[in-house]
């Protein structure tokens, strides 16, 4: 199966669905080309029910790293999330990551949320 979606790509410009609850994840504008949550190899983190939701896809560090890091490692910034998780160690975001684009803004999201839940109790 996998040989035959590697057949199916071509030069052409992909689009990603940003849908969460959408299966849909690539497609391409002439509608000829479609790949859906389980033909990906990787889980898209943002889609629903991305089982591990990984924020950092370099180096496979998930949500629950992060917020581990924060909540039990006090962790308070990206350089100390880095440091503990390995987060952003090798930058390959174009490539790896399914937005194509470098995963630090939704690792700073991560903190964020996390920092905010621990301060209210949550």
């Amino acid at each position: 199966m996998l040989a035959d979606l590697a057949a199916k790509v071509n030069e052409g410009a992909y689009y990603i669905c940003l849908s969460e609850g959408c299966y849909l994840v690539y497609f391409d504008l002439a509608g000829d080309v479609f790949f859906w949550r389980d033909q990906i190899k990787l889980p898209v983190w943002y889609k629903k029910d991305a089982d591990p939701k990984y924020i950092c896809y370099c180096n496979q560090v998930t949500e629950q790293q992060i917020i581990d890091a924060v909540l039990k490692g006090g962790a308070k910034n990206i350089k100390d999330v880095a440091r503990l998780t390995g987060a952003m160690r090798e930058n390959n975001c174009e490539l790896n990551n399914p937005l194509g684009r470098c995963c630090l803004p939704v690792i700073q999201s991560v903190i964020d949320r996390a920092i905010s839940a621990h301060k209210h109790g949550a």
